[in-house]
């Protein structure tokens, strides 16, 4: 077996063997929000019948996350918010505003990606 694919064999059994560290819920639920957040204001800036789930849905959000945030976490979990409603509105805006159709393409596919993954944590 040549080096590389023993570094690559050697790296990937040390991917697997590591357990996975599952995000805190809060952590999770404040970036959801973030990302809703970013979402529902780019959808008041182009206007779209969405942007009223969108809103329930960022409510909802709020509701999980103040229900499991734990005592003093609320600077942490605040920057979690701001860092992901910033990445969405990145993504946002590179899909709207974009003269590369194919960034465009990819950018509108990841903030999708990122919203359908929160939206399947809420119910109805």
């Amino acid at each position: 077996m040549g080096r590389k694919r023993t570094m690559a064999l050697a790296g990937l059994l040390a991917v697997l063997s590591t357990p996975a560290r599952a995000e805190p819920l809060d952590m999770v639920f404040a970036a959801c929000t973030g990302r809703f957040s970013a979402l529902m204001e780019h959808q008041w800036l182009i206007p779209t019948p969405e942007v009223d789930t969108t809103t329930r849905r960022r409510a909802a959000m709020i509701s999980l996350l103040e229900a499991v945030m734990p005592a003093g976490r609320g600077r942490e979990v605040l920057a979690r918010r701001i860092e992901a409603k910033h990445a969405q509105a990145v993504l946002l805006t590179r899909a709207t505003f974009n003269d590369d159709a194919e960034d465009a393409q990819w950018a509108a596919t990841r903030a999708e990606a990122e919203i359908a993954s929160c939206a399947a944590l809420l119910t109805g």
